[in-house]
Order: C-alpha cells, then sequence, then structure tokens
C-alpha cells in the first residue's frame, strides 16, 4: 500500500511539473505572438541574395509586402520569387498561433550568442502540412531567433533572425532561409543552371545541397496600409 502512494505521489508530481512547463512555454510564445500580432501590415526594402546550386539568380532589391493574416508577397528584378511555399512567406503569427498546436516545452539553447528558450510545437490537426516545429525564444525580448519547420510537402526548411531596429515589432533585419533542395519544388520559368529533366551523378549531387536564401531589409513601413490588389496572382 505505502509502495502504491509513494508511486502516485512520483507519477502526479512529474505531471504537474510537465503540466506548469507547458503553461510556462504557452505564455512565452503568448508574449511572442502578441508583439507579432501588433504589425497588421508592412512595405519592406531589402536585397535578396540566393545560393541554390541549380538555379542562376543574382543578388537583387526586393520589395516585400504583408497583411493579416497570412498576404504575403516579394518582388525582385526578375519578378520572380524561388521561396518554397510555406517557406520565408510564413506569417509567424500563424505558426505559433496556441489554438492550433500543443507547445512543449524542449530546454534551452543559445542561437548567435543569444540565449533562448526551445518549444516544439505539435499541430492538433491532423491534416496539418506541418508536421513539427521547433521555435528558439529570447525570453527577455519575447523574439524569435530560429525556428525549423519540418513540413509534408516541402521537407524541412529553417529560418535564422537577426534584430536591430524593428524589433518591438518582431521584424527581422536579416533572415536566414535554408532548405533541402532535393525537396524543394521549383517554380515555372526559372532559369537553370542545368536541363531539370536530365538525370546525371551531377544533377543529383548538387539537389542533395542545402539551398539558402538571405533577407537583408533596410527598411519597413509598418501599418500604413497595403491595398489587397498587391497580393493578386497577375
Amino acid at each position: 500500500m505505502k509502495y502504491k502512494l509513494k508511486l502516485f505521489i512520483i507519477l502526479f508530481t512529474v505531471h504537474c511539473s510537465l503540466f506548469t512547463h507547458a503553461q510556462d512555454v504557452t505564455a512565452l510564445i503568448n508574449k511572442a505572438k502578441e508583439k507579432l500580432d501588433r504589425v497588421n501590415d508592412y512595405i519592406a526594402a531589402g536585397v535578396l541574395t540566393i545560393d541554390v546550386a541549380f538555379i542562376k539568380a543574382p543578388t537583387s532589391k526586393v520589395t516585400v509586402y504583408y497583411k493579416k493574416p497570412d498576404h504575403f508577397k516579394m518582388v525582385n528584378n526578375g519578378g520572380i520569387s524561388i521561396l518554397p511555399k510555406g517557406g520565408i512567406s510564413i506569417n509567424m503569427g500563424a505558426l505559433i498561433n496556441t489554438d492550433n498546436f500543443t507547445a512543449l516545452d524542449a530546454g534551452e539553447a543559445v542561437v548567435n550568442n543569444i540565449k533562448t528558450k526551445v518549444v516544439k510545437l505539435l499541430p492538433n490537426d491532423q491534416n496539418s502540412n506541418v508536421v513539427l516545429s521547433t521555435l528558439y525564444i529570447d525570453e527577455s525580448n519575447f523574439l524569435i531567433y530560429k525556428a525549423v519547420t519540418t513540413t509534408l510537402e516541402n521537407g524541412t526548411y529553417e529560418l535564422d533572425m537577426t534584430y536591430g531596429k524593428y524589433a518591438d515589432y518582431g521584424l527581422p533585419d536579416k533572415v536566414n532561409f535554408s532548405f533541402n533542395a532535393k525537396d524543394y519544388k521549383l517554380p515555372k520559368g526559372l532559369t537553370l543552371d542545368f536541363d531539370e529533366n536530365t538525370k546525371s551523378p551531377a544533377t543529383d549531387s548538387l539537389k542533395e545541397k542545402k539551398g539558402k536564401v538571405e533577407i537583408n531589409y533596410s527598411s519597413y513601413t509598418i501599418n500604413k496600409g497595403v491595398d489587397d490588389a498587391v497580393f493578386k496572382t497577375n
């Protein structure tokens, strides 16, 4: 009888501890979301650099348009965005919506010399394209410095953010985006270094490498309004 009582107490204590940790990380995510929710829309200017072995894409100036809840468009000199669906255009506010995900405390980690809390998000919707997201959040400033997301359609991609003068809005000055090139679906009209229909060891080798995209933002115009027509497909 005493053994069963001790076992019950231990299990109850572990359960309470896990519940408390879940509450803590959910509160942290809500704080980060509150910061992002301050942004209703923005127009941002920046420079896009693409490092993908099988794509010819020079460094170019870009204009990025965003409007709640999930409208996002990037316009560059060539008029082409090479970013996978659900990649860098993802609305972080939607990603950390705790109504759609269960948050789990996964410890701590240092990202770019900043101590962060690691939070894993498991989707509650079995039909979600997102399988798992791992967020690295600065508990002092409620900023997401890193996000690793695994999807059904485009494999796993990673976002690394650097913040500066727009940190109060949760908007980064610099974003590094990396993804598995072999999982990436090429958009129509893109200039390639090789014929995509030609199968060769060299081609396969290139596609095994990671693709990298970097955006350095020079300015944001925040909450001044963005016309819905901007996001219509031409």
